[in-house]
């Protein structure tokens, strides 16, 4: 049996964790500086560059997470995610030598299916590190990794592209998935050191539930409280990611912005507003429920996407690129509050031994439909009904709102199906 995992090995154990999102999101995010250069070298257009940001990236990721969910919950979970980084720094390498479309589209797909071990041995082993009472706080912690890589992402990506030494047989573009995939062998050997801990639970077993019990805890009151939780994230995350997506895009097309100038304003703007709103998240929703409001995270993530919708119908249609960045910031922390209550969310109603399934799901959710659906909508828009790339931003004023509408729906009217899931003693 494991050792107990003291609370400063703890803290530990989730900085290392936190590295390994952080490079997640570089190697999966850098992509979305790049669509300019990416374009013209290999002839694509919006809605294909949107295929590699979302459905062949999110998809295989999506999918991947069912069944290593259950290894999580049966293996041990850093042997799981150490092999995932290197796979997924290996094909984020493959992604800069790719000859062509088809290559590049397969090489994404690969780094979503080394990415999918992420979120799942993550969570489950952040459930076990950190007592219910810091769950929140932990898991916001962790949930700023995601902004802080993609922050890098367009910050290191500008910079690459502005300095790197390209040539005809390597451009900028290529080198800049080179360079962010270099780090992935070395930060996957330091995930393998880390030790397992203990798996926390009342009474504790040597294997997962059966799949007939895991399907009849997600028939009941569970798995109408997961509904609501993972509904109202994934419509948010359709949001977040739609943002990230075409932001860069469209300040770059509409006010004729150099690339490095985007990718530094809009990572700093990533970085600090994501890094607050993902702490944000966690510490009020762990205040509110010790103040006895037992669905306090649903009513954080509710309310944050509620408030986010009029800068999400401005921030890109602004008369001037300062005036998108003020808009965007404050954009980026509500949603980033509201995409990061969903994992604690969770921890509160899912038994321990059903941890990596259940985040697995919520994987499969928010990449499925947020990541694979959410780009490509944007892109349909700019490339069917305004036939000009170059009102990117309004396509994005558009979709943005409606996406974050439905996430404050799904979470202000799913309250009552959560507060029947918490555990009594919760």
């Amino acid at each position: 049996m494991a050792a107990p995992i003291r609370p400063a090995y703890a803290v530990y154990g989730l900085v290392v964790l936190i590295v390994a999102y952080v490079l997640a999101f570089i190697d999966r995010q850098v992509l979305n500086l790049l669509v300019e250069p990416l374009k013209r070298d290999l002839g694509l257009s919006d809605l294909q560059v949107s295929l590699l940001q979302g459905p062949a990236f999110g998809f295989c990721l999506a999918l991947a997470g069912l069944p290593i969910g259950r290894l999580v919950d049966t293996r041990r979970r850093v042997s799981v995610l150490c092999i995932g980084v290197a796979i997924w720094s290996l094909m984020a390498a493959g992604c800069g030598l790719a000859p062509g479309y088809a290559m590049l589209l397969a090489c994404r797909i690969g780094v979503g299916a080394g990415e999918a071990t992420m979120a799942p041995s993550a969570y489950s082993l952040i459930g076990d590190w950190f007592s219910p009472r810091r769950q929140g706080v932990a898991a916001g912690f962790y949930s700023m990794g995601a902004y802080v890589g993609g922050g890098l992402a367009l910050i290191l990506g500008g910079a690459l592209l502005k300095h790197l030494p390209a040539s005809q047989a390597l451009p900028a573009w290529r080198l800049a998935f080179l360079a962010t995939a270099a780090a992935g062998i070395p930060v996957a050997l330091w995930v393998a050191a880390l030790r397992e801990p203990p798996r926390r639970e009342a009474e504790p077993t040597k294997t997962a539930p059966s799949w007939r019990q895991a399907r009849a805890w997600f028939a009941g009151a569970g798995g109408k409280g997961a509904l609501a939780v993972n509904a109202a994230v994934t419509f948010a995350a359709m949001a977040s990611y739609s943002i990230s997506a075409w932001t860069p895009s469209a300040l770059i097309r509409t006010f004729h912005l150099a690339p490095h100038a985007v990718g530094l304003g809009v990572g700093l703007t990533v970085i600090t507003a994501g890094v607050a709103g993902s702490l944000s998240a966690g510490f009020v929703g762990d205040a509110l429920r010790a103040r006895g409001l037992r669905d306090g995270r649903l009513w954080t993530l509710g309310l944050a996407a509620l408030l986010a919708i009029p800068l999400a119908a401005s921030a890109t249609r602004a008369a001037s690129p300062d005036l998108t960045f003020i808009l965007l910031w404050p954009l980026i922390f509500l949603v980033t509050m509201a995409v990061g209550s969903g994992p604690a969310s969770l921890q509160e109603i899912t038994p321990a031994r059903m941890r990596g399934l259940q985040h697995a799901l919520a994987v499969l959710a928010v990449n499925l439909i947020g990541l694979g659906l959410g780009p490509p909508i944007v892109a349909a828009i700019t490339d069917i009904v305004f036939r000009q790339e170059a009102r990117v931003g309004q396509a994005l004023a558009l979709a943005a709102p409606v996406m974050l509408a439905l996430s404050a729906t799904c979470a202000l009217f799913g309250r009552a199906a959560y507060r029947r899931a918490l555990p009594a003693d919760v």
